[in-house]
């Protein structure tokens, strides 16, 4: 659960593949007991998590705090916890109160808990512009590739990626 959340938190305007991937399996590897939101939350309170993660960034460091104090509240601890627990329409707003947490964000924390969502970020807009899809507010974009990923017989998420990869460039 700390690889998640630092995952949602450290993402925004981040090369994923060549920097925060490296240092979420790292994280991953050098904070076992952070496999759980309480193991994650007691390792915060001894260490530092920007130190952990080599990426000094506060505002992003601060979100990561916020979700887990916010998850362990609600007595979310586990990946399973959290799937569940994003069914509901009040927890997902109780994660947008959190600053730097915004309809994206839920989506993609949703997707790495295996949920199959479309988090519309600067990529899959780009390639909507790219395809004559303007100015369009995030719900209608994403309900236009959860639209295009029915009539195309893909998995929501799936379809997400793919757009997501190609015009990032990802390996």
């Amino acid at each position: 659960m700390g690889a998640v959340i630092c995952d949602v938190s450290f993402q925004p305007r981040c090369k994923y593949e060549a920097t925060l991937r490296p240092r979420l399996l790292h994280l991953q590897s050098s904070w076992p007991d952070a496999r759980t939101v309480r193991g994650f939350q007691r390792r915060l309170v001894t260490e530092d998590l920007a130190v952990a993660m080599k990426f000094n960034h506060a505002r992003k460091v601060a979100t990561a705090h916020a979700i887990t104090d916010l998850l362990a509240a609600h007595e979310v601890d586990t990946c399973e916890d959290l799937h569940t627990w994003l069914d509901r329409q009040d927890n997902r707003a109780a994660l947008r109160t959190v600053k730097g947490v915004g309809p994206k964000s839920i989506d993609y924390i949703g997707n790495l808990v295996g949920r199959s969502h479309v988090a519309v970020d600067v990529h899959l807009r780009a390639f909507a512009v790219d395809a004559g899809a303007t100015d369009l507010p995030y719900d209608q974009l994403r309900a236009a590739y959860e639209e295009a990923a029915v009539i195309l017989g893909h998995d929501r998420g799936a379809l997400e990626h793919a757009v997501w990869r190609h015009r990032s460039k990802a390996a």
